[in-house]
Order: structure tokens, then C-alpha cells, then sequence
């Protein structure tokens, strides 16, 4: 009775939060760690088993928690982006900024992560897991791009996935395990009419209504112990194939089309003592295989004609518009990032976390004006956190994160004249609870 009650409040918290949900991101746009140990330790632990949501990063590790476990994490989510726009603008054909700097309004959001496994047997474990695994959201109160229909210029990109895993012990402290993954996206744009000469369907540029896609893919995860200080670990996902933003095809490469892309992370664990655990992971996310994402924007491509300075116009033979296959993104680079944490047991079944993590952001110099939208500029986490067991049964959790201010100056690609400054930091905490069916 108990197991179906807590199965009646999981699959109800689930649904809430294919409703409700507001994600963000730091790495780019992927979360710095999921599940709040693992955000404690800065998203390092893929060869440790820490709670069912382990499963988000390796799939691997549930077959070693040893009990069925019910996780929900909620997470106050607040980042400060911004913009500066150095130098008047010049006269047209040019397209100039207005000079000044313009913070984004709305910096308070929360979201939750969802997670259970069961164990088959000794040696088998499934589990489901439901989370934000990334997005990006803006709010200029004002026509960054004199959109003369909008005083608000910004994007809302929301992404949550639902993981299903089946792991397996294949050799005493070794195991193998398999999630697929369903993946829902949700986004919208306003204030970019004036891109709407250069796009190949301006219709489904900018101000329509929230446009959403899904898409299928999978992870595979390993994770073992080497001896009795060592364990490793590693996982990769799939490059996951989304349906297309039909509203806004006239924006994003490829008729609307937004993919996830692939990425992996490995990692090692070692423990000098009992009580404590020294992290070390990477992780890397290979934008470069998302045309929407990592194409850059070329100034001199845009335009379907140029002035021929004779009061006329001249046809660019090179014109590629957005929304075309090969038109253009953000520019956004792949992403490294180096994972640090220890994690330490205290008596009366405290346990403490800490991690720093670092990753050169993925944005070029050259690409601050379109990136103006998203600014993932953050290269930094500093993390904190703790679990307690209140009995054999029930842990509660707590976990914080901060990204300091990171920028990256460029040249306004339509405006020479003009110089763009984008930045962003973050601020996260989180709370937890988690229930154990105790063999």
C-alpha cells in the first residue's frame, strides 16, 4: 500500500512538471550537474551512485544504490543577464544598437527533478527520471533590434526529458546499463521583426506563440571499481533528433529545427578513506553537430541584395537567409568542462559536498550580436551542499550554486562602429527529499 501510494504522488509530480516546468542551463545550455548531490559535488560523480537521479548523468550507477529510492529536487533558479553597446551607431545600410547597457527583467525561476529506481534483483535495477536537462529565456524590456511591433525583445527555450533505464551488475562491481530518452522542447521569440528582409519565412520569425517539439534517443553508461579506492565511470548520449519549431522556421536553421546534441562524460572517484571521496570528471557537449546552434552568423550572407551605390541594388550571389539549411545560429563552439569534487561523511549521517567545475564558454568574439539572445557566457561553478538522513529511510538534501559574472566582447557584425559586451552569472539553490524502500 505504502509503494502504491508513493507511485500515485510520483507519476502526479510528473505531470505537474511536464505542465509547469521553467528550465535553464549553465553550461551552455545543459544544467552544471542533475540531482542535488550531483549538483553539490558540480555535476561530477559519474562512477559514484548517489540516489536514483544519478541516472541522469550515468545510467549506470542505480543498480548500486541497493534499495528503492523516490527522489524530488526543487530548484530556485535566478540569473543576471545583460548587455553594453559601446559607440553610436552608424548610418544605414548599417544596423546599429542603441548605445547603453539593458539588463533582462525576470531572474527568479524554479523547477523540479524527478526520480525513481526499482531493483529487479541483486544484480538488475530499472528506473524513470524526469528532468530540465537544459534552455535559455530572456526579456529585453526594450527593441534591442527596433522590432517597431514589440518593446520586448527576448527567446524562452525550455527542454525536459524523460529517461527510462535498465542496468545490470555483468561482473561483480561492474555494470552496464541502457535509458532512452524523451525529449519535449518548448520556445518562442519576440522582438526580431527586423530580420524579417533577411529570412527565408518571415512569417515564422519572431511573435508567434509558443512552438513545441519532441524527439527520441538514447545513453549508454558504464561504471565499476577498480580495487577498493578507485571506481570510474562514464556515459554518452545521443545526438537526439527533434521534430521542428514549425512557428519559427523562418528563424533557426533547417525550417525550424533545434537537435540536442551528443555528448559524453567520464570520470573517477577515489576514496583514501571511508569517509571520503575525492571527483574527478569531464564532459564534453558537441554543439558543433546542431546546425541551428552552432552555425555562424555571416553578415555578408544575410542580405539578399546590396547597394550598388548608384541609388540601386545589386543581388548577394551568396545569400543564405534564416531558416535556409545552411543559415545561421549562434555560432556556438563545443564545450570541455572539468569537474572537481569531494564529498565527506560526518557522524550522525551528515555528508558534505563540494565541487568547482570550469569550461571555456562556447560563444566566439565574433558572434555577440545574434547571442545577445542567449548569453551563456559562464564559464565557472562554485558549488556547496549537504544530505542528512533523518532516519534509515529518509534523506533530505540542500545544495548551492554560483557561476560569477563572466563577459565576452565582440564587434557588431552590421555595425563595425559598435562594440557588444554580453554577460551572465547565476545564482542556484536547491532542496530535496528522497524515500528508501529499506531491504
Amino acid at each position: 500500500m505504502l509503494r502504491q501510494k508513493i507511485n500515485i504522488i510520483l507519476f502526479a509530480t510528473v505531470m505537474v512538471a511536464f505542465l509547469t516546468t521553467n528550465l535553464f542551463a549553465t553550461n551552455g545550455y545543459f544544467r552544471h550537474g542533475y540531482g542535488i548531490k550531483y549538483s553539490a559535488l558540480a555535476g561530477s560523480g559519474v562512477a559514484v551512485s548517489l540516489s536514483s537521479l544519478g541516472a541522469i548523468s550515468n545510467p549506470a550507477g542505480i543498480v548500486f544504490i541497493g534499495n528503492d529510492r523516490y527522489d524530488i529536487n526543487i530548484s530556485y533558479f535566478s540569473p543576471s543577464r545583460e548587455y553594453t553597446v559601446t559607440g553610436n551607431p552608424s548610418p544605414p545600410p548599417a544596423f546599429g544598437l542603441a548605445p547603453g547597457t539593458i539588463e533582462s527583467d525576470n531572474s527568479s525561476f524554479f523547477f523540479p527533478t524527478l526520480g525513481a529506481n526499482w531493483n529487479l534483483n541483486p544484480t538488475m535495477a530499472i528506473g524513470v527520471v524526469v528532468y530540465g536537462n537544459g534552455g535559455m529565456n530572456t526579456d529585453y524590456p526594450t527593441a534591442t533590434f527596433h522590432d517597431p511591433s514589440s518593446g520586448v525583445t527576448g527567446v524562452n527555450l525550455e527542454q525536459l526529458f524523460v529517461g527510462a533505464t535498465y542496468a545490470i551488475e555483468v561482473t561483480k562491481g561492474h555494470s552496464l546499463a541502457v535509458q532512452g530518452l524523451f525529449g519535449y522542447q518548448k520556445f518562442s521569440a519576440t522582438g526580431l521583426a527586423s530580420f524579417a528582409p533577411f529570412s527565408s519565412d518571415p512569417a515564422n520569425l519572431t511573435g508567434n506563440a509558443n512552438s513545441t517539439a519532441t524527439g527520441f534517443g538514447f545513453k549508454v553508461g558504464y561504471q565499476g571499481m577498480i580495487g577498493k579506492m578507485i571506481r570510474i565511470g562514464g556515459a554518452y548520449q545521443s545526438k537526439i533528433n527533434m521534430s521542428e519549431f514549425d512557428r519559427y522556421a523562418g528563424l533557426f536553421a533547417e525550417k525550424g529545427d533545434f537537435d540536442v546534441p551528443a555528448n559524453w562524460q567520464a570520470g573517477i572517484a577515489v576514496i583514501p578513506a571511508d569517509a571520503l571521496t575525492l571527483l574527478f570528471d569531464v564532459q564534453q557537449i558537441l554543439y558543433s553537430g546542431v546546425k541551428s546552434v552552432a552555425n555562424p552568423m555571416d553578415a555578408m550572407a544575410l542580405p539578399p541584395a546590396f547597394p550598388d551605390g548608384m541609388g540601386g541594388f545589386v543581388p548577394n550571389p551568396n545569400h543564405v537567409p534564416l531558416g535556409a539549411d545552411n543559415g545561421s545560429g549562434f555560432g556556438w563552439e563545443d564545450m570541455t568542462i572539468y569537474k572537481f569534487g569531494i564529498m565527506y561523511i560526518l557522524p550522525d549521517a551528515w555528508t558534505l559536498y563540494g565541487g568547482f567545475s570550469y569550461g571555456k564558454q562556447p560563444i566566439p568574439s565574433t558572434e555577440v550580436l545574434f547571442n545577445i539572445l542567449a548569453p551563456a557566457t559562464v564559464e565557472t561553478h562554485i558549488t556547496l551542499g549537504f544530505s542528512k538522513y533523518i532516519n534509515k529511510s529518509n534523506e533530505i538534501m540542500v545544495s548551492f550554486m554560483y557561476a560569477p559574472e563572466k563577459g565576452v566582447s565582440g564587434t557588431n557584425q552590421f555595425d563595425p562602429a559598435q562594440t557588444i559586451e554580453i554577460r551572465m552569472s547565476q545564482f542556484q539553490l536547491e532542496i530535496g527529499y528522497a524515500f528508501s524502500v529499506v531491504q
